[in-house]
């Protein structure tokens, strides 16, 4: 079997995807990520047959590390324990109290797993999907875009604790044990740069600076390692993989090593240009379409719990914090969600906590969210200045 005759379609995907979006008008362009996703589709499956998820497992997954290791690079941990981060937590904590009690409405307290499975899915936001949206538009160092940064955090964050401790194959207590554990090496892996800078002076920065351009490329393999490291230790630790990528991040943006600049640009060519349109072109692939035409009234009730559930509770926090179309802008971009519902929507599924057609119209929901809530939230905004380059932006705001 050819096993690079898959790849051809999904790279001509990739290709193609930001000339189309790049071809529509400003105001109504589709972000470049919605035409990946409707992209693997049309290549996956449910239409032409020409590739599947399995051909590109590997560089899926890597991409999805690629992607939640700078969403997490891009946060500043300080905006967490402000004012801002303090009313995003609240936010999604009175989400998941709404999305629980909505599903004990719909099926009843029998099923532990179920209402949390239910009540976890009406809360997660795609920040991977929207940090791009935001930074094409050059909005990210904006108000809004820290707002919608630190608010889609947080709808990342919480949704991978709570399935961690919820939905996990151990124990809660196991779980919350395990996930201290991480949380301990994690804040190990970001003091090393203050314990490693007096080694530097034996050689070993020299070194590492010395070999970083050219063939070594030494901070960008640092880097690497760092990213497959943690996705190891989380998957290991039983937790979604998605945890490890954006603790990365975070730590990354501590002990950034070398030509910090110069790194950034480099993640960006190796994330955006090779890995993180596999991840979003595997995600098209992998739907269940044939469920989603069979009841397409699902999604669309699934599509307004969402923006009930996550953006409701947005424009009751943050009344005080924007004026009403940023609050309204912030909320449409919390209730995006796609690539966490579809691992948790997989997870419950496989744990009988929530029916395939359930499963299948939720990620349907996730699919509308994302084609729509971004471009009604960008319409609604001031005409979008034009791109600059992200990397420089996000550092004269960070």
């Amino acid at each position: 079997m050819n096993v690079y005759a898959p790849l051809v379609p999904v790279f001509v995907v990739a290709l193609l995807a930001p000339l189309v979006s790049g071809l529509m008008p400003v105001r109504s362009r589709v972000p470049q990520v919605v035409v990946l996703l409707l992209g693997g589709i049309v290549i996956g499956p449910s239409m032409l047959h020409l590739a599947s998820p399995d051909d590109v497992a590997l560089l899926s997954d890597l991409g999805m590390g690629f992607l939640f290791l700078l969403a997490g690079y891009e946060l500043e941990p300080n905006l967490l324990r402000e004012r801002i981060g303090r009313r995003a937590a609240g936010a999604w904590l009175t989400s998941l109290v709404v999305g629980a009690a909505l599903v004990i409405m719909l099926v009843g307290r029998d099923s532990p797993h179920a209402v949390a499975a239910g009540g976890i899915a009406l809360t997660t936001t795609a920040l991977g999907v929207v940090l791009p949206i935001l930074r094409d538009g050059g909005q990210l160092g904006s108000r809004l875009g820290r707002t919608v940064l630190v608010v889609g955090a947080v709808g990342e964050l919480g949704p991978i604790v709570a399935m961690a401790l919820l939905l996990g194959t151990r124990e809660s207590g196991v779980a919350a044990v395990l996930l201290v554990l991480f949380a301990v090496v994690a804040i190990g892996l970001s003091a090393l740069p203050g314990r490693l800078g007096r080694l530097g002076d034996l050689g070993g920065g020299r070194l590492v600076a010395a070999a970083e351009h050219g063939t070594g490329q030494s901070t960008l393999r640092l880097t690497v390692l760092l990213l497959v490291a943690l996705l190891a230790l989380a998957s290991g630790l039983g937790f979604d993989a998605v945890l490890g990528a954006f603790i990365g991040g975070m730590v990354l943006r501590r002990w950034a090593p070398g030509d910090v600049e110069a790194l950034e640009k480099k993640l960006d060519a190796v994330a955006w240009g090779v890995f993180v349109p596999v991840f979003f072109v595997s995600s098209g692939m992998n739907l269940d379409i044939a469920s989603i035409v069979a009841a397409p009234l699902l999604p669309l009730t699934f599509s307004a719990l969402m923006v009930v559930v996550r953006g409701g509770p947005v424009l009751l926090w943050f009344r005080r914090e924007l004026p009403p179309v940023e609050r309204v802008q912030t909320a449409l971009y919390a209730a995006t969600a796609l690539p966490l519902l579809v691992a948790l929507t997989e997870i419950a599924v496989s744990q009988g906590a929530m029916s395939s057609r359930v499963g299948a119209a939720l990620v349907g929901a996730g699919v509308l969210s994302v084609v729509v809530l971004p471009m009604v939230a960008s319409r609604l905004g001031p005409r979008a200045p034009a791109p600059v380059d992200p990397t420089a932006e996000d550092r004269a705001t960070g």
